[in-house]
C-alpha cells in the first residue's frame, strides 16, 4: 500500500492529467451511454402464436395446437410447455432453464413448427421470445381526412411503415386496426335452384378472367413487335356481369357488394385508427430512438395535410424522466453527504478534499459501465444512489485519521503518507467485503441475474474506484489543502469510553439484550406479510369488457362502443382507446385474446384521482348484463403488480381435472385477503358435433363440403386503383335452427342425401378454451391477492390445499406470484450465505487469525434488528427489494467494525486488550459515526422519493427503509456488543492481563 500512496506524492503532475482525463472520460461516457428502462434480460420463453378466423377451441386443439406440440416436444432446454386452444387461436409457451441460449431456442422451435402442415385459413406460426429490449418506445396514431379512399390510406399506411422503419437504431413497428376492405359475394339459393345453376359453379367465376402474359412475338409492316395478352376487373360492376352459366350473370343468381372489414378494431377517442407501436432494436439508445419517432411524425404531418399522426405514449420520455429523477436523488445524496462531513469536521477544506471522491469515483464508474457496454437504466443508476453514501467512506476514514494526525503532530508529507498508510488495511478490507457481497450475483441464473448484475457492477466498481481515489487523490490533496490550515483538536468522547468500560465489565448483560432483539426481529418477520413488487401507477387505467365467447362480434362491438363513450365522458380521462380482435402483426408478438374482448387503455389528467374513475366504471356493471367488467390501475411498462397465485390441476382424464378443480376453488374462496377465484374451465359454450356413419358415407368429404358451405371461401382477387381486394364467396348456408342443421343436403358416393341419412347432430356443452401441460389437459385455478398479503395468503392456501386428497393420476401444483417470490427470496438467502462466507475468508487473510474476523462478523447479526424496527415505524411492506437490502447491508455494517477492529490490533501491540478497545472505540467512534451517517443521509432521497416507487425497480422505498433502518442500529451496536464479544473471545488473555495490571498497580501502590 505504502508504494502506491507514496507513488501519488512522486508523480503529482501525473496524477493532476489522469485526475483531469477521469472526470473528462466520466462526462464523455455519460453523454454515449445508451439510456433504457431496464437492462437487457432474456425471458426463458418461447411463444408460438397461430390465428384461425372461424375455427372453434375444439378444432383449434385438434388440427393447430396438438400438432405443434408435438413437433415441440423434442425441443432441448425445455423445462414445461403451455398452451392455450380458444375460437379462432392458438397459443402455446414454451419455458426453458436458465442455462439456455435464447436465441438458439427460438431458432430451433422456428424450424420444428415450420415443418408442421397446418389447416386452410390459419395464419403461419408467429414465434415470439421476449426481451426487456423490445420494451416499445413509442405508442402512435395515424387517423386520415374525411373523403380520403382506401386505396389512398394504403398507400399512406405504407409510407408511414417505410419512415419508421428507416429510423437509426429502430427494432420492430407493429401494426393494429389496419383496414382488410374485401368484395362480398352472397349467393341466393333460391335463385340459384330457379336458374339451375350449381353453387359449385360460383368457385370458378374468376378463373382465367385476369391475365398478363406475353405471347410471343412477331414480324408486323417489317418491324419486330412483342404480343402480350390483357385483361383485369376493376370494379364491382364487372364482377356482377361475369357469367356463371349460359345466359345466367353472377349478379342475377348473388349479392356483389364491396366491404369495408377490419383485421382487428382499434379507436382512439371514439374514432377509428391504426395504431403503431414502435420499439428500438437491441445496443440502441431508447431516447434518440425516440426523438428519431418525434421527428418522423412532425415531417410527415407537415408533407402530408390528409393525415394526423399523433403519439399517444413515450416510453422513450419516461425513460429520461427516470434516469433524470434517479440523478436527481443521487446528486441530493451527495449534497446530504457533504452536510454531514463538514457538521463533524468543522473545516471547509477537509470537507472538500473528502466530496473530490464523489465526482471522480462516479466518472470513473460511468467509463468503467461504457468499458463493459451496460447501459444507463433504473438499475445501475439505482446502484449509484446506493453507492453514493458509501463512496465517501474510504475518503473519510483517511482524511479523519490525517485530519485526527494533524492535531497533535506537525505538518509534514511524511504524516500524511503515514497516517494513510495507518488506516490503509482497514479501507482496503471493508471495501473488499463490501464488494464481496455482490461477486455471489454472478451465480444467480436468469432474469434474476441479468437484472442484479448490472447493479452489482456498478456498486462494485464505484467502490473500488473511491478506494483508489482515497489511497491516492485524498492524501495527495490533503497535503496541499491542509498544510497551513488552522486545526483544532477533538479529543474521544470521555462519557463514550465511561459507558463501554461499564459494558466490557459486564459484558453477558448486552449481549444477552442484543441477542435477545435479534431473536424478537426474526420472529417479528416471520410473522410480517411480504409483498410484491409494487409497479401500480395511477396514470394509465386498464379495462376490460369481456362476452361469452358464443356472443357475436357485432353486439359486442356495439356494447364495446357504448361504453367507450361512457369512458370519454368522465372528466380525469385524457384519452381513452379502444381495442378489439386479433392482428397478424399483433400475433407475431404473442398477443391473442378472445373475439368476445374489448381491451380499453384511459390516460388519466395530471393530479385525478384514478380511484373515482375506478369506481364509476364499477357502478357501470349493471348496464352490462353477461359481460365481466374489470378495471384497475396498471404501468404498462412493468406490466401487472404480480400477486395472482395458480393452482394447476393436471391429469389425463378431464372430468377427474374437473371435479378437483372445483374442489381447490371450493378451500380457497373463503381465505382472507383472496379478491378473486377463477378458473380457466368457468366458460361453456354449446356446440353440435355431427357423428358420421362411416359405412353410409366419408366423414373427411363431408367436412370439406360443410366447411365450404358454413365459411367464407375465397375465390380470386380484383384490383381497384392499385389496390388488391380479396374477393370471397360467403357462406351459402345460415343455419337459425337446429331443425335447420337437418335439412342440410350433401353429397355422397351414391348421390346427394340429407345429412340426417348419413349422421346425427350431437349437442353438448364444451370448454370455450383448452389447455393443456406438457402435453396432458390440465385446469389453471387463478386467485388474485391483496398484494400486500401475498406471503401470508400463498401459505394459507398451500395450508388449505394439504385437506384436497386428488384422485390418482391427478397431481396439484401450486405456483404463480407466491412461488416465484419464494424462489427469489431463496435465491437470495443462499447468495447471503455465499456472501457471508467470501467476507470472513477476506477478513482472516487481512488479520490472519480466525478471532479478530469472527468479532466482526457478529455485527452482521444485528441488521435484522434495524431492518424490521425501520419496516414496522414506517408501516411498509417488505418485499423482495427489502431482502436485498439485507443483502447489502452485510457488506456496508461491517465496513465499521473492520476501521475499529483494525485500530484495536493495532494497539495491543502496546497495550492490554481492555485499553485497546476503549482507545479504538473511542478514535474510530467519529469516522464510524461519519460514514454511516453520511450513508444513511445518502439514502434519504429514495425514501421520499416518487420515482424509483413507481418504477417496479429493486432500488426502491422498501431497500431505502432497510438500508437506513439496519445501518443505524448495527452502527451503534458495533461500537458496544463488537467490543464486548471481541474481548469475550479473547476471555483468558484479557482476564491475564487485567489481573497482571492490578497486580502492577497494587506494586506500585
Amino acid at each position: 500500500m505504502k508504494s502506491i500512496i507514496s507513488g501519488a506524492f512522486r508523480n503529482k503532475a501525473a496524477m493532476i492529467i489522469m485526475i483531469i482525463m477521469v472526470l473528462g472520460m466520466g462526462i464523455l461516457s455519460y453523454t454515449k451511454l445508451p439510456m433504457e428502462f431496464l437492462p437487457e434480460a432474456d425471458n426463458p420463453q418461447v411463444t408460438v402464436s397461430v390465428i384461425g378466423p372461424g375455427y372453434d377451441a375444439s378444432s383449434m386443439e385438434r388440427s393447430v395446437t396438438s400438432p405443434l406440440e408435438q413437433a415441440l416436444s423434442s425441443i432441448k432446454g425445455k423445462t414445461n410447455v403451455f398452451s392455450t386452444s380458444g375460437d379462432g387461436f392458438s397459443q402455446v409457451n414454451l419455458n426453458f432453464d436458465s442455462t439456455t441460449d435464447m436465441k438458439e431456442a427460438k431458432a430451433e422451435v422456428e424450424r420444428a413448427v415450420n415443418a408442421v402442415q397446418l389447416p386452410e385459413r390459419v395464419s403461419p406460426p408467429y414465434v415470439v421470445q421476449f426481451n426487456t429490449s423490445m420494451i416499445p418506445i413509442s405508442f402512435v396514431t395515424l387517423t386520415f381526412s374525411d373523403g380520403v379512399s382506401d386505396a389512398q390510406k394504403e398507400t399512406f399506411e405504407q409510407l408511414v411503415l417505410d419512415e419508421f422503419r428507416s429510423i437509426d437504431g429502430i427494432g420492430e413497428v407493429q401494426l393494429s386496426g389496419k383496414t382488410q376492405p374485401k368484395v362480398s359475394i352472397i349467393p341466393d339459393a333460391a335463385k340459384l335452384a330457379a336458374e339451375g345453376v350449381p353453387l359449385q359453379s360460383l368457385y370458378r367465376v374468376l378463373q382465367g378472367r385476369e391475365a398478363s402474359a406475353s405471347v410471343g412475338e412477331s414480324a408486323l409492316d417489317g418491324q419486330i413487335v412483342n404480343l402480350n395478352v390483357s385483361a383485369s376487373l376493376q370494379d364491382v360492376e364487372e364482377i356482377k356481369k361475369l357469367p356463371v352459366a349460359e345466359g345466367v350473370k353472377l349478379g342475377d343468381v348473388a349479392a356483389v357488394n364491396f366491404v369495408e372489414d377490419k383485421e382487428s378494431t382499434f379507436r382512439m377517442d371514439g374514432k377509428d385508427a391504426l395504431d403503431f407501436v414502435i420499439s428500438k432494436g437491441a445496443n440502441s439508445n431508447a431516447v434518440k430512438v425516440g426523438e428519431g419517432v418525434e421527428k418522423v411524425i412532425k415531417t410527415l404531418n407537415e408533407e402530408n395535410k390528409n393525415i394526423n399522426l399523433k403519439t399517444y405514449i413515450s416510453t422513450s420520455e419516461q425513460v429520461v424522466h427516470s434516469v433524470d429523477s434517479m440523478m436527481r436523488e443521487v446528486l441530493l445524496g451527495a449534497l446530504f453527504a457533504t452536510i454531514v462531513i463538514l457538521f463533524f469536521m468543522r473545516n471547509i477544506r477537509a470537507t472538500l478534499v473528502t466530496v473530490v471522491s464523489i465526482p471522480l469515483s462516479l466518472a470513473m464508474t460511468l467509463y468503467l459501465l461504457d468499458l463493459s457496454g451496460i447501459t444507463l437504466n433504473i438499475l445501475t443508476l439505482g446502484g449509484v444512489a446506493v453507492a453514493v453514501g458509501r463512496l465517501v467512506d474510504d475518503s473519510i476514514v483517511v482524511i479523519e485519521n490525517i485530519f485526527r494526525r494533524l492535531q497533535k503532530e506537525k505538518f509534514s508529507t511524511g504524516l500524511i503518507i503515514e497516517a494513510t498508510q495507518e488506516v490503509a488495511r482497514a479501507i482496503t478490507a471493508s471495501t473488499l467485503t463490501t464488494v464481496a457481497v455482490f461477486l455471489p450475483m454472478s451465480l444467480l441464473r436468469g432474469g434474476l441475474q441479468s437484472f442484479l448484475l448490472p447493479f452489482a457492477l456498478t456498486m462494485t466498481y464505484s467502490l473500488l474506484s473511491s478506494l483508489l481515489v482515497a489511497l491516492t487523490v485524498i492524501p495527495l490533496m490533503s497535503a496541499g489543502m491542509l498544510k497551513n490550515s488552522q486545526i483544532k483538536e477533538h479529543l474521544p468522547s470521555k462519557k463514550f469510553e465511561r459507558f463501554l468500560e461499564w459494558n466490557l465489565r459486564y459484558k453477558w448483560l448486552p449481549i444477552t439484550a442484543a441477542f435477545l432483539l435479534l431473536v424478537g426481529s426474526l420472529v417479528t418477520y416471520m410473522n410480517l406479510p411480504k409483498g410484491a413488487i409494487d409497479s401500480s401507477s395511477a396514470e394509465t387505467l386498464t379495462v376490460n369488457l369481456e362476452y361469452k365467447p358464443d356472443t357475436p362480434v357485432a353486439e359486442v362491438l356495439e356494447n364495446g362502443k357504448k361504453f367507450e363513450a361512457f369512458l370519454m365522458s368522465q372528466e380525469e380521462s385524457e384519452w381513452v382507446t379502444m381495442m378489439n380482435g386479433n392482428s397478424a402483426d399483433a400475433a407475431k408478438y404473442g398477443a391473442v385474446s378472445s373475439p368476445a374482448l374489448v381491451s380499453y387503455m384511459i390516460q388519466m389528467k395530471d393530479g385525478a384521482d384514478a380511484e373515482n374513475v375506478i369506481n364509476a366504471i364499477n357502478s357501470q356493471r349493471a348496464n352490462y348484463p353477461g359481460a365481466n367488467l374489470t378495471s384497475g390501475t396498471g404501468n404498462f411498462l412493468m406490466g401487472g403488480g404480480g400477486s395472482q397465485i395458480f393452482v394447476d390441476v393436471t391429469g389425463d382424464n378431464l372430468e377427474q381435472i374437473t371435479k378437483t378443480a372445483e374442489e381447490v376453488m371450493a378451500k380457497i374462496k373463503p381465505v382472507k385477503d383472496v379478491l378473486k377465484v377463477e378458473s380457466n374451465q368457468e366458460e361453456k359454450k354449446t356446440v353440435y358435433t355431427l357423428e358420421v356413419n362411416a359405412t353410409e358415407a366419408k366423414a373427411g368429404d363431408i367436412a370439406m363440403q360443410l366447411q365450404g358451405m358454413l365459411n367464407p371461401v375465397p375465390i380470386g382477387t380484383l384490383n381497384v386503383d392499385g389496390q388488391s381486394l380479396n374477393v370471397l364467396l360467403e357462406p351459402s348456408l345460415k343455419p337459425n335452427s337446429e331443425s335447420e342443421l337437418s335439412t342440410i343436403m350433401v353429397m355422397t358416393d351414391t348421390g346427394p342425401k340429407p345429412i340426417t341419412s348419413v349422421a346425427n347432430w350431437v349437442k353438448s356443452e364444451q370448454a370455450t378454451s383448452f389447455f393443456h401441460k406438457d402435453g396432458k389437459s390440465y385446469i389453471r385455478v387463478s386467485a388474485s391477492v391483496e398484494p400486500s398479503q401475498l406471503s401470508i395468503v400463498g401459505a394459507e392456501i398451500k395450508k388449505e390445499l394439504a385437506n384436497v386428497e386428488p384422485p390418482e393420476g391427478v397431481k396439484l401444483n401450486i405456483g404463480g406470484a407466491s412461488a416465484d417470490q419464494s424462489a427469489d427470496m431463496m435465491s437470495l438467502f443462499m447468495m447471503m450465505l455465499v456472501s457471508i462466507g467470501i467476507v470472513y475468508l477476506i477478513m482472516v487473510i487481512t488479520f490472519k487469525t480466525l478471532r479478530a474476523p469472527l468479532a466482526i462478523m457478529t455485527s452482521i447479526l444485528f441488521v435484522p434488528i434495524g431492518a424490521v424496527l425501520g419496516l414496522l415505524v414506517t408501516g411498509i411492506t417488505p418485499d423482495f427489494t427489502a431482502i436485498f437490502g439485507v443483502v447489502m447491508l452485510i457488506g456496508i455494517v461491517v465496513t465499521n467494525a473492520i476501521v475499529l477492529i483494525d485500530r484495536v490490533k493495532h494497539n495491543e501491540e502496546n497495550m492490554t486488550i481492555r485499553e485497546s478497545l476503549l482507545e479504538a472505540a473511542g478514535t474510530r467512534m467519529r469516522p464510524i459515526l461519519m460514514t454511516a451517517i453520511a450513508t444513511v443521509c445518502a439514502m434519504l432521497p429514495l425514501v421520499f422519493s416518487t420515482s424509483s416507487s413507481t418504477s417496479g425497480s429493486i432500488v426502491s422505498q422498501s431497500l431505502a427503509i432497510v438500508v437506513i433502518g439496519g445501518l443505524i442500529v448495527s452502527t451503534l451496536l458495533t461500537l458496544v456488543i463488537v467490543p464486548c464479544i471481541y474481548e469475550l473471545l479473547h476471555f483468558r488473555k484479557s482476564a491475564r492481563q487485567r489481573k497482571a495490571a492490578a497486580k502492577s498497580q497494587s506494586i506500585a501502590a
